[in-house]
């Protein structure tokens, strides 16, 4: 355990992760490329990219509330950004798709040329839709670059938190360059319903965890049964407001402590105990199961939280107790 900052090491975890994903978008594009008819090679290329580019930004914002509604899916999340990361580089392939293709000729330089070529203006709706996609662009190029760990200990956690938290209006800047590009050309109106699609499944799924977890210090929430959790281990619980309790197993024994760690937010509840100490999985700090205190002579503290066992059900207090001095 250190008080400095380390980097976040590769497990196999992480690799099998990025192999899978990585795989998954070499597969969508190159069965796009392979079966898409009725247009030119360069527009299924740029329309490859851009569909692909959007499907990965819709799912990550559909991971979290999946994760929400089934914990066994939090490893997704807690290494949704090297999706991010990949999400930002297709999304480039795309921009330079566009340039490389529409703009290879014009006696105007590609960019300013794309900045002035938006017909749009010309349609009934009266809205062009490329400053959307560029505004986008910028986003996930923003949040690629900060996704190191080093920033989110630079920046600290609330505001790297709210600076990413943008994935939200940049998701709704490419539902209108999806839909409005869609009303300029009759060959992108599968674009157009791609896009409605996703918005629908966002929308529900944000609305089906929202509605599945119990707000902060209203009700014990279930915590499946003490059987189900393995010797050593946690199972991970949310409650509401973005927020986890990792109830972990040590012999008979059951304790609850918040999921972040007071460090940088690692997931407490991927984490192994020894000797009685939770071990952080991503930079080795550790606190006690009895009162969330590192132990000396460091000083990070966590919250616990009350466990009761009801018809061999374990529930968890969703409020926290005080920080143990």
């Amino acid at each position: 355990m250190s008080i400095a900052y380390q980097p976040v090491g590769w497990t196999r975890f992480k690799l099998i992760y990025d192999a899978v994903l990585v795989g998954t978008v070499l597969a969508y594009l190159l069965l796009y490329m392979r079966f898409a008819t009725g247009r030119d090679s360069q527009t299924v290329a740029m329309d490859a990219y851009g569909s692909c580019a959007f499907l990965l930004v819709t799912a990550a914002l559909c991971i979290g509330p999946l994760a929400q509604l089934n914990p066994r899916l939090l490893p997704l999340l807690y290494n949704r950004r090297h999706l991010g990361v990949l999400t930002a580089i297709v999304a480039t392939a795309h921009a330079q798709a566009v340039l490389g293709w529409y703009f290879a000729y014009s006696p105007t330089a590609p960019l300013p040329a794309l900045l002035t070529a938006d017909t749009g203006s010309g349609l009934w709706h009266g809205i062009p839709f490329i400053p959307f996609g560029i505004f986008a662009l910028l986003v996930l190029w923003v949040l690629a670059a900060t996704s190191h760990d080093m920033w989110l200990a630079f920046l600290t956690p609330p505001v790297w938190k709210a600076l990413h938290l943008c994935l939200y209006p940049a998701y709704a800047a490419l539902v209108l360059h999806l839909g409005l590009g869609a009303l300029q050309d009759a060959g992108s109106q599968p674009l157009a319903a791609l896009a409605m699609l996703s918005v629908a499944a966002v929308c529900g799924l944000h609305l089906a965890a929202s509605t599945r977890a119990a707000p902060p210090g209203t009700g014990w929430i279930a915590a499946g049964r003490p059987e189900d959790i393995a010797e050593g281990r946690a199972r991970i619980v949310p409650i509401g407001g973005g927020r986890a309790v990792a109830v972990f197993r040590t012999g008979a024994t059951f304790a609850a402590i918040a999921n972040q760690c007071a460090h940088q937010n690692g997931p407490l509840g991927e984490g192994r105990v020894v000797d009685g100490c939770v071990v952080c999985p991503w930079h080795g700090y550790q606190y006690r199961l009895t009162d969330g205190c590192s132990p000396p002579p460091f000083t990070e503290r966590v919250a616990t939280h009350r466990l009761r066992l009801e018809a061999g059900v374990l529930y968890v207090d969703p409020a926290p107790q005080p920080l143990a001095p």
